[in-house]
């Protein structure tokens, strides 16, 4: 008998210590489960520093993306070089310990002797944008697209679906590379009005608005599915309906109560999406209908260099294994984040 009240009070003793301990939350646990994976953290890590790089990139490079030193061309890794005076005035480095950047080519130069560190790490910021804005523009117009499709139901999701059927039965990179050769038509074209006030933004912005709007486009249907699904399983679960006998409208049970037991999986989704989006903004770059030059882009980058591969191999293998490594940690970090929010997935 002793024994077991023994035991009882252990037991006892474990429960009070469960109870007085900080509560548990799904996002407390998911973040437990995101550290463990080291993989994933060092990704992430990996992706801020390259983001990190990118905004401030003057004070990481050594010249601007478009300053020329011709009588370089194509110089090899840490080849020193002479400059003039006007050229040295616009060194980033001048005066710091890192002075001798000045004069040495780190990681060489390209076709036209700008500094190869300098344009990619200029290059990241096309690549970053278009993973932000890319992710973006499909979580938003995909969630809400699926989340008033599957709630309603009926005759709007009837027709919502059989758009995005149709939608879905184009060839989507044919459609993006046609919308994208139409815009660069278009802004060679001088139009006036809104078309032109489109055309000076996108020029300002070296070319990235169009590339947006492109892969903004198409980029959504594969998450309205998603958002469609997720909203049709919760929709009539036992949390909804309870809301909904208490007077609650469309717009609360959608907000207060659907969308935040939805966003999770759609999160991950969007995360696992995001390499897709640099590959293919370095895939159009390459075939010249990227950013405008001389904007920097990986997929510009190697497509400059690709023909004197055997001679000058750093002309692609920089831009190339920048864009590995940046697609690479963002698959990461997408998985990490997948197996942080569904730890079944191995069995914990």
């Amino acid at each position: 008998m002793a024994e077991g009240k023994a035991s009882m009070d252990e037991l006892g003793q474990v429960f009070e210590q469960q109870f007085r301990g900080k509560p548990r939350s799904p996002m407390g646990d998911a973040l437990r489960e995101f550290k463990r994976n080291k993989v994933a953290v060092g990704s992430l890590v990996f992706i801020a520093v390259v983001g990190f790089l990118a905004l401030f990139a003057p004070l990481f490079t050594p010249y601007g993306y478009n300053v020329q030193n011709t009588a370089y061309a194509r110089a090899k890794p840490m080849t020193p070089y002479v400059i003039t005076t006007d050229k040295y005035e616009q060194c980033h480095w001048k005066g710091t310990p890192l002075d001798f950047g000045c004069t040495v080519y780190i990681l060489g130069a390209d076709g036209l002797g700008r500094d190869i560190l300098s344009r990619v790490v200029y290059g990241a910021r096309v690549s970053l944008l278009v993973a932000i804005i890319g992710s973006s523009v499909s979580l938003i117009i995909g969630t809400f697209y699926g989340v008033i499709s599957g709630y309603f139901g009926g005759k709007v999701d009837e027709l919502m679906m059989r758009i995005v059927d149709f939608l879905y039965a184009l060839p989507v990179l044919v459609i993006i590379i046609i919308m994208t050769v139409y815009f660069k038509a278009l802004a060679r074209s001088g139009a006036t009005g809104f078309a032109g006030f489109l055309i000076d933004l996108d020029q300002a912005m070296g070319g990235l608005l169009f590339m947006f709007i492109a892969i903004g486009a198409l980029s959504w249907l594969g998450m309205a599915r998603q958002a469609r699904g997720q909203i049709l399983a919760h929709k009539k679960k036992e949390y909804v309906e309870a809301a909904r006998s208490i007077g609650a409208g469309s717009s609360r049970i959608i907000f207060k109560h659907l969308l935040p037991n939805i966003i999770g999986p759609l999160l991950v989704l969007e995360s696992l999406a995001i390499p897709g989006y640099i590959g293919l903004e370095a895939f159009l770059s390459f075939i010249g209908l990227g950013v405008n030059p001389p904007t920097p882009s990986w997929g510009i980058m190697i497509s400059e260099g690709y023909l004197g591969i055997k001679s000058n191999p750093h002309l692609v293998l920089v831009p190339g294994t920048a864009l590995t490594l940046l697609t690479l940690a963002f698959n990461f970090m997408g998985d990490g984040i997948r197996d942080a929010i569904d730890p079944r997935i191995h069995g914990r």
